[in-house]
């Protein structure tokens, strides 16, 4: 979910600075939001995200002029079809992400496509801004070289506006150095003139990835499978159980006998899905049947 777009849970405004607000929040409005995501997103907002909430809806209100929350949520739920609820959804998910983050997974699914003959297909759940289906990508150029070009990877996030930056596969250098300096080479073009301190990455890395808006909430998905693997890090943590439980049942049949599902480092799916059983560091096969 939707990641480098990390806005924080603290919002703008610390503690006693209730008056430097000029938007009114009541507590009402916070239920109204907090009910409002779940059942759009299944997200899960704690109490303690009042202060993340109204520092990042409050541009949706100056947007359309308006000074209470009051107004902006009736003006929602009246037009359940309108294009703000997407804004509304974007502006309430967390995006924080970073190219190989949980760098222990990656070793595992080169292992894991080596000895592949058929094209390889993968699924990144919550692609957020690319870096993580991009380092997927990476991965397999690396692992499969020429056979790569006929694997595919699926990138789905319900954050249009960070798959917007995703697809154009652009980051500051600073972001990139982080990667060693072979990788960089091969697989990122460095910004000059109006672009300096940019890189993007290459066309052969772009190229082995489809980026695709989805809601984990909606049914029926797009996506067909079976994925060699599918990789869901850092986003169950939003969902309750009960959604967590629901979406590890429909990931089953996606994925071929042998294959993987990725987790994020907080997450564990051992006491939610009899369907999946650990094998490594959060990583999980099916079960047997």
């Amino acid at each position: 979910m939707s990641d480098q777009r990390d806005r924080g849970d603290t919002g703008l405004w610390g503690a006693g600075s209730q008056l430097e607000r000029d938007l009114i929040l009541t507590d009402a409005d916070f239920t109204r939001i907090r009910e409002l995501i779940y059942q759009r997103a299944g997200i899960v907002l704690a109490e303690h995200k009042r202060e993340m909430v109204y520092s990042r809806l409050a541009k949706r209100l100056r947007h359309h002029g308006l000074t209470r929350f009051t107004d902006y949520l009736t003006r929602l739920e009246r037009q359940p079809d309108a294009r703000e609820w997407e804004a509304f959804t974007n502006a309430l998910t967390t995006n924080l992400t970073a190219f190989f983050r949980e760098a222990h997974h990656f070793p595992l699914l080169s292992v894991h496509l080596q000895a592949r003959t058929e094209p390889v297909s993968i699924w990144c759940a919550a692609a957020s801004t690319g870096e993580e289906p991009y380092s997927i990508a990476m991965t397999l150029l690396e692992t499969l070289g020429a056979r790569a070009a006929q694997a595919r990877i699926i990138a789905s996030d319900i954050d249009t506006e960070a798959l917007a930056k995703a697809r154009a596969g652009i980051y500051p250098q600073e972001q990139v150095r982080k990667l060693d300096e072979a990788r960089i080479k091969r697989f990122f073009q460095k910004g000059t003139g109006s672009h300096a301190g940019l890189a993007r990455v290459r066309p052969e890395v772009a190229a082995l990835v489809e980026f695709v808006p989805l809601n984990l909430l909606a049914s029926p998905w797009p996506m067909k499978g079976p994925f060699d693997a599918i990789f869901c890090r850092n986003i169950m943590i939003y969902f309750d159980k009960e959604t967590q439980a629901k979406i590890l049942k429909r990931f089953a049949p996606l994925l071929k006998p042998d294959g993987l599902l990725f987790a994020g480092h907080s997450e564990n799916f051992s006491y939610i899905s009899d369907a999946f059983k650990l094998r490594g560091q959060t990583v999980y096969t099916l079960a047997q049947r």
